[in-house]
């Protein structure tokens, strides 16, 4: 193989986020599966729901890089902005966003209110809670600190 490629795949700031994301998206399949009795395959890719993996991806990288290059390096402290960005933006601006596409599905719902006709729904699980958001972090950094 392409010696390039071997050091992208053993690669610790790309693998450990990669196989943390793919692990808690299929612990969501599989909860979903089990809770609904439904095959769901949009949950491997979605968004939404407990743990945020978006967050444990982050967290993790932040701690890889803060325990390998050090916390007073400039690439941990962009990490960490990062990761605070997209944790903001999970339950923040995004959860929003999920609210108010709940909310525009049952108003278009209601019969006679709108007379809005749609082909589908709009998705509604797009944020996190901040419990869901805090739970992803904690397991993207106890990754980060196990390998």
């Amino acid at each position: 193989m392409d010696n390039n490629f071997m050091t992208f795949i053993q690669n610790k700031y790309v693998y450990v986020p990669f196989f943390l994301w793919f692990g808690i998206q299929l612990f969501k399949l599989i909860y979903d599966l089990i809770t609904t009795k439904k095959f769901n395959f949009k949950r491997i890719l979605g968004a939404g729901g407990m743990p945020s993996s978006h967050s444990a991806v982050v967290a993790s990288l932040a701690t890889l890089i803060g325990r390998n290059e050090g916390v007073g390096t400039p690439v941990f402290a962009l990490s960490l902005a990062f990761a605070f960005v997209v944790m903001y933006d999970a339950c923040g601006v995004r959860r929003a966003a999920g609210k108010q596409a709940a909310l525009l599905n049952k108003l278009i719902e209601t019969p006679g209110l709108t007379g809005v006709q749609v082909s589908e729904k709009l998705v509604e699980v797009l944020g996190h809670s901040p419990t869901q958001v805090f739970v992803g972090a904690l397991i993207g950094i106890i990754a980060g600190f196990i390998v």
